[in-house]
């Protein structure tokens, strides 16, 4: 499962749109119906609204209705390994539990060890 993620996610990052930081990352996300939605980071010239790759996956997967997810894989041709940034976890806690698995190319997270005290209403 998390091979096929992570190819998915390595052919996401192909359609980044990063002239600014040449850092191109793909994520591809597994919703608990099977379904895998995929995303690219797109930048800005005003950074702030630069969207990140996993966010971008979430974002088509909750607009498509999903809700519940399983794993995300993260990849870009910049670099071996990724973490996502704080705004991206926080955007996971929202729909995922800590168990939630986060792989890369070489190594595999839980949500609750990159994000243990997530900010939730």
């Amino acid at each position: 499962m998390y091979e096929t993620l992570l190819q998915k996610a390595k052919e996401a990052s192909g359609h980044a749109y990063a002239p600014y930081s040449k850092f191109q990352v793909g994520a591809a996300l597994l919703a608990k119906s099977g379904k895998i939605y995929m995303g690219a980071n797109v930048e800005n010239s005003s950074f702030g609204v630069t969207v990140c790759a996993e966010r971008m996956a979430f974002l088509t997967a909750i607009y498509a209705g999903e809700r519940d997810f399983k794993a995300i894989a993260v990849s870009s041709p910049q670099k071996q390994e990724l973490v996502p940034c704080g705004i991206c976890l926080q955007t996971m806690q929202e729909f995922c539990t800590g168990d939630f698995v986060i792989a890369g190319e070489t190594k595999k997270y839980l949500l609750k060890e990159l994000l243990p005290r997530g900010f939730q209403l």
